[in-house]
């Protein structure tokens, strides 16, 4: 059910302070109804994948590397790198642009600076679809690498055999400091972290891992997000479930797989008691990745039926 994957029609190099450069497409309809995507991460990238979603005849769709992500550059920066430079970049990226208000569409960390844009710039917002949400609590970083389902003893058991016995207790900054340390053991931190993701997100390891260029592109991306994991994503004075007094009464739309075991559903069940305006939707059997069938019909019917 996914759209045919089509071209960008234009593509920008947006510099923003901190020397970074934004890689930024643009793709659908140069007159559609204007729509920011948000990729995950911190430090994914988009992909072209992320824009399959939408109509490209209804929309104009436009898809930004956030900083030191995708194929923006520096890539796997951390240097003024923090949620707040990613807000105001969003922001300066839709005056650029010429856009008045846009739909703001993420997914997992996506939906977090999703959140957090709706927050500082209200009057930009037309709504807000918001999938697998994140909420950077404590206990949904710690959830992620120290588990407490007894189910996932084995998989993390072989995940956090990379740490000595006795840093085992703290996977993150472990994971944090060899992957700025020589370029052989940033690899082998990243494969393993990307190992115990993919288990994570579909219940195996794939069976083709990353290497190369590939596991370098890794590398990068778990620097980006380590940094951002490590600090709470900047977003835990107060809580970000504090602040939902700030986001506009717009169409909010709450998607989220009964099976994702990266990003809890009682993240999205504690959003929506918060925002008395929002739908929440838990999609049975679908688990963290987006291309899951029942996923992929959801957003696109979502989008399909969005008011213009």
């Amino acid at each position: 059910m996914l759209y045919a994957e089509t071209a960008p029609y234009r593509l920008h190099a947006l510099g923003v302070p901190g020397g970074h450069v934004l890689h930024v497409e643009e793709s659908g309809h140069p007159q559609g109804i204007p729509v920011v995507v948000l990729h995950g991460g911190p430090g994914s990238g988009s992909s072209p994948l992320l824009r399959r979603f939408f109509d490209p005849a209804r929309y104009r769709i436009v898809s930004p590397d956030q900083r030191g992500a995708g194929q923006s550059r520096p890539r796997g920066s951390t240097v003024d790198n923090t949620t707040a430079h990613l807000v105001a970049d969003l922001e300066t990226l839709r005056e650029t642009l010429g856009i008045e208000r846009w739909l703001v569409v993420g997914g997992s960390w996506g939906a977090t600076l999703a959140l957090a844009y709706a927050m500082a710039h209200p009057g930009a917002v037309t709504g807000l679809l918001l999938r697998a949400t994140f909420l950077a609590r404590e206990e949904d970083i710690g959830g992620f690498f120290q588990p407490a389902d007894v189910g996932l003893a084995d998989a993390w058991a072989r995940f956090a055999a990379i740490a000595p016995a006795d840093r085992r207790h703290a996977m993150l900054p472990f994971l944090a400091q060899g992957l700025h340390a020589d370029a052989d053991t940033a690899r082998h931190m990243a494969l393993a972290w990307w190992r115990w993701e993919s288990t994570l997100a579909t219940g195996a390891v794939a069976q083709r891992e990353p290497s190369g260029a590939a596991l370098d592109a890794q590398v990068d991306r778990y620097r980006v997000q380590s940094h951002y994991l490590l600090h709470r994503c900047w977003l835990d004075e107060p809580p970000l479930l504090d602040r939902c007094d700030r986001l506009p009464a717009v169409p909010t739309l709450l998607l989220h797989g009964s099976e994702d075991r990266i990003c809890r559903p009682e993240g999205a069940l504690a959003l929506h008691q918060r925002l008395p305006h929002s739908r929440l939707r838990l999609i049975e059997g679908a688990g963290h990745d987006p291309t899951h069938p029942a996923m992929v019909r959801a957003m696109v019917e979502a989008l399909d039926g969005w008011p213009s």
